[in-house]
């Protein structure tokens, strides 16, 4: 059983890893603020989620797995409402997303405003 618990602890810790790394290459490679801060939100969620979840498979049932969890929890409701508020504030304050769509560039109609 405690292989099990090491195996499935490794794959969320890899996984955490990974979505850090790519969350890191978007950030410095996406166009726009808005695409940047969605590299930033699949940072905070899954990659530090996914790592969170491998220490809880390796820290056992000790005073450390409760607090975990609450750092997981706070990190899940902060990240995400911290990054909706900031695209939001963009918004209101007259940034425009950098990206057009190229379906319509394609076809020569004018992209949709929201």
């Amino acid at each position: 059983m405690e292989i099990l618990f090491d195996i499935i602890s490794w794959v969320c810790l890899l996984l955490g890893s990974f979505f850090c790394l790519t969350g890191a290459l978007g950030l410095l490679r996406f166009p726009d603020f808005f695409s940047r801060t969605h590299a930033s939100g699949v940072t905070d969620t899954m990659g530090a989620g996914l790592i969170l979840i491998g220490l809880m498979f390796q820290c056992g049932w000790g005073l450390v797995l409760p607090k975990l969890i609450l750092i997981l929890l706070f990190s899940l409701l902060a990240s995400t409402t911290a990054c909706h508020a900031m695209a939001k504030a963009a918004l209101k304050s007259g940034l425009k997303p950098e990206v057009e769509n190229p379906i319509d560039e394609q076809a020569g109609r004018q992209p949709s405003k929201h």
